[in-house]
């Protein structure tokens, strides 16, 4: 075979694998830790890899540099972004290191910590759900942390700093719980998929070949508010460990800071399950998605149980996607949430499968330090794009839930009546959305107090916390508010509870 006219940097066998089988995670494996403009060979045996490939550069914005074949053999040359021939020339001195993906042995703990006394969160207190805007300087440094062209200790220094500044706000809002933004995290959920064991993080444009309908996927793609490129998803290619922590190092950070009462938040086992579970990726570590829903909620109380024996006050729980399960079938077209790609059986099969893990998971620990979120997205300020629908369906669901709070979305329309969680047993607490993070508009105290009195009055004061709908920034690249109107709705937050509490009587 005739030589490419550039050296690549990096250079790979894909042998048999095709684009839907695995080749993707190889070629970003590989290209994620190039700089923009270098190029990466990609060798292949596969007679569908020369139509798919071009696709797949077209989409992901790479550039296809050269293309050789004799026989079954192919050979491809992409650059990371657009073409920079210089850079191609001063590889050109360094040989093409060809890289591996390995599969780590995983480690289970015998004992988990027991949990540590937490300062407790008194009635009407007001706290953020869980992320917070990040700075343009934190975003470059996560992106290059993510590709592999940032140490850990360079970006961790970075997002303490982020970290500083989100609690300063918080702290200047009056909030009762503080959180920490989420800083360290490419968006709530995605984030594990660069820690776990056996996970990697792939920008959600490569998973096309394996979604049922690739053309509505795509349209739907180009039509997000921030470009698809930068939104990751985890990948699971062997079975999973917790090696390092998911959230301790940032309840440990966050302490430091503040005495106030922690919570931190973390995507709960429904989620992540039928986030990871993608077949022709996952399949080759999992039998089925029970088998890996297992040990999704393996590592979770493993975290779960470092986190409470840290004294975080609370641990919540993210399970968006069960607003897909029960409302995602009324749409033509489906929702964007990064869960609702996975395999998703009929709805009560999905909604008992969801209750079993979340009390497999929870299974032991003091209810009271733990909650759910439920919300119906999070990802455009556009209303009209995100799920519609009261908590009837998820009534039955909720009142069993292990947890001692729910963080519930209350204040957009689209979620219903909420006068239906009177039905609700009063061991729960509710956290009502009281502000809409959508909405660059900040609500007054007025407002917030017309929008949450009747429900305390029917719920009891005892039972209610004040929360906006859903985070301020779930997806890193995509916030739905700057900092200053993040705080500024917080600020209405904590002069709504006290004239409440004044109200109410309480403290």
């Amino acid at each position: 075979m005739e030589t490419h006219p550039y050296a690549p940097k990096a250079s790979f066998d894909g042998g048999d694998l095709d684009c839907g089988n695995g080749l993707l995670l190889l070629i970003r494996k590989h290209i994620d830790p190039l700089e923009a403009g270098e190029l990466l060979e990609i060798r292949s045996r596969e007679i569908s890899v020369p139509e798919d490939l071009p696709a797949w550069c077209r989409l992901t914005g790479n550039e296809l540099v050269s293309h050789l074949s004799q026989g079954r053999e192919h050979s491809f040359l992409v650059a990371k972004g657009k073409f920079a021939p210089e850079r191609a020339r001063a590889a050109a001195s360094r040989a093409a290191m060809p890289l591996q993906q390995s599969v780590r042995a995983v480690t289970i703990p015998s004992v988990l910590p027991a949990p540590a006394p937490a300062p407790s969160i008194a009635p009407l207190s007001v706290m953020g759900v869980g992320s917070w805007p990040r700075p343009a300087w934190l975003l470059d440094a996560l992106h290059r942390r993510l590709e592999g062209r940032l140490d850990a200790a360079q970006f961790e220094a970075a997002a303490e700093d982020a970290v500083r500044l989100c609690v300063d706000a918080q702290l200047r809002a009056g909030v009762d719980v503080i959180t920490d933004g989420e800083m360290r995290r490419d968006n709530y959920a995605s984030f594990v998929g660069g820690l776990l064991d056996n996970c990697q993080l792939i920008p959600i444009t490569d998973l096309l070949p394996y979604v049922e309908h690739p053309e509505e996927f795509e349209r739907e793609l180009r039509a997000l508010d921030v470009p698809a490129g930068k939104v990751r998803h985890p990948a699971v290619f062997g079975p999973l460990g917790r090696s390092q922590p998911l959230a301790l190092h940032e309840a440990r950070f966050l302490r430091t800071l503040s005495e106030r009462p922690i919570k931190v938040a973390l995507p709960g086992p429904y989620l992540l399950t039928r986030t990871m579970w993608m077949e022709c990726i996952s399949d080759r570590a999992y039998a089925n998605r029970e088998d890996l829903a297992r040990d999704v909620v393996r590592v979770l109380r493993e975290e779960l149980a470092d986190l409470l024996a840290e004294g975080v006050s609370l641990v919540q729980f993210d399970e968006p996607v069960l607003s897909e399960v029960v409302f995602g079938h009324a749409r033509e077209r489906r929702t964007f949430m990064c869960g609702a790609l996975g395999e998703k059986l009929e709805t009560p099969r999905e909604l008992a499968f969801a209750e079993q893990l979340l009390a497999e998971l929870t299974r032991g620990f003091p209810r009271e330090r733990l909650a759910l979120h439920v919300c119906r997205g999070n990802w455009s300020p556009d209303e009209s794009v995100a799920l519609h629908g009261d908590y009837a369906p998820l009534l039955p669901l909720l009142a069993r839930a292990p947890v001692g709070t729910l963080f519930l979305e209350l204040c957009t329309p689209r979620a219903g009546d909420g006068g239906l969680l009177t039905e609700l047993p009063r061991d729960k607490r509710i956290g009502i959305g009281a502000v809409n993070q959508k909405r660059s508009e900040v609500e007054t105290p007025e407002q917030i107090r017309a929008h949450v009195e009747p429900l305390i009055e029917r719920l009891g004061p005892e039972r209610v916390l004040l929360n906006p709908d859903c985070g301020f920034a779930t997806f890193a690249d995509n916030p739905l508010a700057s900092a200053a109107v993040a705080q500024a709705k917080l600020a209405a937050l904590v002069q709504a509870a006290r004239e409440l509490r004044a109200k109410f009587r309480v403290g």
